[in-house]
């Protein structure tokens, strides 16, 4: 039992981490640029394409359908610095920083799963 509790303690004392990540379709060279306040949920990510239950962007569940997974790849592009001081919103710095990723990826088009603003 007092395992049980350890790995309970163990869980709690694990840090967050928010980032920036990417779906790569290594055939056809496409992108999907997303964020997450939590990077250990692109395990869940990754179980809703296999089990086509990805309903965030239609077309990148069409070509997982099509390509099988071996044709995708999941990558952290960069975590998020945390700073303590009181103004900082993760939120908003989360978005920030997507969207610097967006914006040197350039993921639309026949390039990406993304619509252009």
């Amino acid at each position: 039992m007092d395992r049980k509790k350890e790995l309970k303690q163990q869980f709690k004392e694990t840090s967050v981490e928010a980032g920036i990540y990417q779906i790569k379709n290594t055939i056809k060279n496409k992108l999907l640029v997303g964020s997450t306040k939590n990077l250990k949920t692109l395990n869940g990510i990754k179980f809703m394409l296999e089990t086509n239950g990805y309903t965030t962007n239609k077309e990148l569940q069409k070509e997982w359908n099509q390509y099988g997974r071996d044709a995708f790849t999941i990558d952290i592009l960069e975590k998020l610095k945390k700073d303590d001081g009181p103004y900082f919103n993760e939120k908003e710095a989360l978005l920030a920083l997507e969207e610097e990723w967006l914006e040197k990826l350039q993921p639309y088009g026949e390039h990406g799963y993304h619509q252009k603003k």
